[in-house]
C-alpha cells in the first residue's frame, strides 16, 4: 500500500466518521422530542396536569424554530456550521437538565425553550455539515439516511422510557447521551468551509429572498402540513394505544416506537425511488392522502385498537416519503451552496409549525371532545398538502414549458 493510498484511506475513514456523528447529533437531538409522548402519563401524574397541558409540553419545543430557523440558517453561512452544531449539542444538554431539576410547569416549559433553541441549531446545522463532507453523487443517499434521524430518535425515545422510573430520570439520561455527543463531536467533527467560499455580506437579505421564491416557500409549506400531521398523532400515541389496546406503559412505548421506526423505511424508500426517477410531487401527494386516510382508522373508534395500530404503522411507513423528498429537493432549491443552510432553515421553520401546532391542537380538541375529532385537523392538512403538491407540479411544468421556449 502506498503512502498517497493510506492517505486517502484514512481521510475517507474520518469522512464517514464525521457522517455517523453528525447523524447521531440528530438522533440525540431528536430523542428530546420523543420523550415527552413516552413520559406523559407520568407528567401527568407527577404535575396533575391533563392532555393539553402535555401538548403544551410537546410543543413549546418548537416555538424558537417559528422566528429562527432562518436566521440560524444565516448564522451557519457566516460563521460555520460547526460552531453551530455545538452550541445547539450544549443548548439542549443545559435545557435537559434544568428540565430535570424544575420544580413546576413554568420552569419546565422554559427548559423546553432551550432544548427547541438547541434543536433547532442542531437541526439546521447538521444537514448543512453533512451537504458539505460528502461528494454530491452521495447527497442524496446521504440526506435520505438524515431524514431517519427523527423518527428514529423518536423510537429510541419510546422504547427506552418506560425502562427509567419517572420521567425526571429520562430528563437526565437525555442530558447524558446529548453530552456524550458534545464531547464526540467537539473531538472529531471539523469544520468544514463553504463550497462557495467565505460567507458574503447580504446573507439576510438574500434570505428573504429565496423565502419569497416560489418551490422553497411551498417545500416549506409541505413540511409543516407533513410534521403537523406527524406530531398531532405521535405526540399522542402511547396514551391512545394505552386507552384503546388496554396495554402497559413499556408495551405501548414498544408498539409506538415500532409506528416511528415505520417512518425510517418510507424515508429510505423515497431516496431509492428519487434515484429511479419518480416524480417527488406524486410521492408527497400519494403520502399525503395515505397519511390523511389512515387517520380516519385512527382517532375514529371503528376498527379496534389493533385496526388503528396497523393504520398508525401504514400512516407512519408512507408518510416517511415526505420528509425524505423535500430534503433530497431543497438543496437544488438554493440557488448556490452558501444559501443550502438557509433552505434548510426553512424547511425547518415548516417543521416546527407542524411540531408547535400538532399536539397543542390536539390536546386541546381530544380534552374537548375526544379522539375523533383529531381527525378533522389532520384530514384537512392532508388535503392542503396535496394542493401544495399540485403547485408544486405546475411550478415545475411551467419552468420546463420556459426552458423550451424562452420566447
Amino acid at each position: 500500500m502506498t503512502i498517497e493510498t493510506a492517505v486517502m484511506q484514512q481521510s475517507e475513514a474520518k469522512r464517514w466518521a464525521t457522517v455517523a456523528i453528525v447523524i447521531g447529533c440528530g438522533i440525540g437531538a431528536a430523542l428530546q422530542v420523543g420523550k415527552v409522548p413516552i413520559a406523559a402519563s407520568m407528567l401527568q401524574q407527577s404535575l396533575g396536569i391533563d392532555l393539553a397541558a402535555v401538548g403544551t409540553i410537546a410543543g413549546i419545543f418548537a416555538v424558537l424554530g417559528l422566528v429562527g430557523s432562518v436566521p440560524a440558517g444565516v448564522v451557519i453561512a457566516a460563521v460555520g456550521a460547526r460552531k453551530v452544531l455545538l452550541c445547539g449539542l450544549a443548548a439542549v444538554t443545559l435545557g435537559a437538565a434544568s428540565g430535570a431539576l424544575a420544580p413546576q410547569l413554568a420552569v419546565l416549559l422554559a427548559s423546553r425553550l432551550l432544548e427547541g433553541l438547541g434543536f433547532l441549531l442542531v437541526m439546521v446545522a447538521a444537514p448543512a455539515l453533512l451537504d458539505r463532507v460528502v461528494d454530491v453523487s452521495a447527497r442524496d443517499v446521504t440526506m435520505a439516511v438524515w431524514s431517519c434521524v427523527m423518527p428514529f430518535g423518536i423510537a429510541l425515545a419510546l422504547v427506552a422510557g418506560p425502562i427509567f422510573d419517572g420521567w425526571r430520570t429520562i430528563w437526565w439520561a437525555s442530558a447524558a447521551f446529548v453530552a456524550l455527543l458534545f464531547v464526540l463531536a467537539g473531538v472529531i467533527v471539523p469544520e468544514v468551509a463553504s463550497r462557495t467560499g467565505p460567507a458574503r455580506s447580504g446573507l439576510m437579505q438574500e434570505a428573504t429572498a429565496l423565502a419569497r421564491r416560489r418551490t422553497p416557500a411551498l417545500l416549506m409549506v409541505l413540511f409543516a402540513l407533513y410534521s403537523l400531521m406527524f406530531f398531532a398523532l405521535f405526540s399522542f400515541l402511547p396514551i391512545l394505544l394505552t386507552e384503546r389496546l388496554g396495554v402497559s406503559s413499556q408495551g405501548a412505548g414498544g408498539l409506538s416506537a415500532l409506528a416511528a421506526a415505520g417512518n425510517i423505511v418510507g424515508n429510505l424508500a423515497a431516496g431509492h425511488l428519487l434515484a429511479r426517477g419518480v416524480s417527488r410531487n406524486l410521492l408527497i401527494a400519494v403520502a399525503a392522502f395515505v397519511m390523511g386516510t389512515s387517520a380516519l382508522g385512527i382517532f375514529l373508534p371503528v376498527l379496534g385498537g389493533w385496526g388503528a395500530f396497523w393504520l398508525c404503522l401504514l400512516f407512519s411507513a408512507i408518510g416517511g416519503l415526505i420528509p425524505a423528498t423535500l430534503l433530497a429537493t431543497a438543496p437544488a432549491a438554493a440557488p448556490s451552496a452558501a444559501m443550502v443552510p438557509v433552505m434548510m432553515g426553512l424547511l425547518m421553520t415548516g417543521s416546527n409549525f407542524g411540531q408547535v401546532t400538532g399536539p397543542i391542537a390536539v390536546g386541546a380538541v381530544v380534552s374537548a371532545w375526544g379522539w375523533g375529532a383529531a381527525c378533522i385537523m389532520v384530514v384537512a392538512a392532508a388535503i392542503l398538502a396535496g394542493i401544495a403538491a399540485w403547485m408544486l407540479a405546475r411550478g415545475d411544468h411551467k419552468r420546463v414549458s420556459e426552458a423550451r421556449d424562452p420566447a
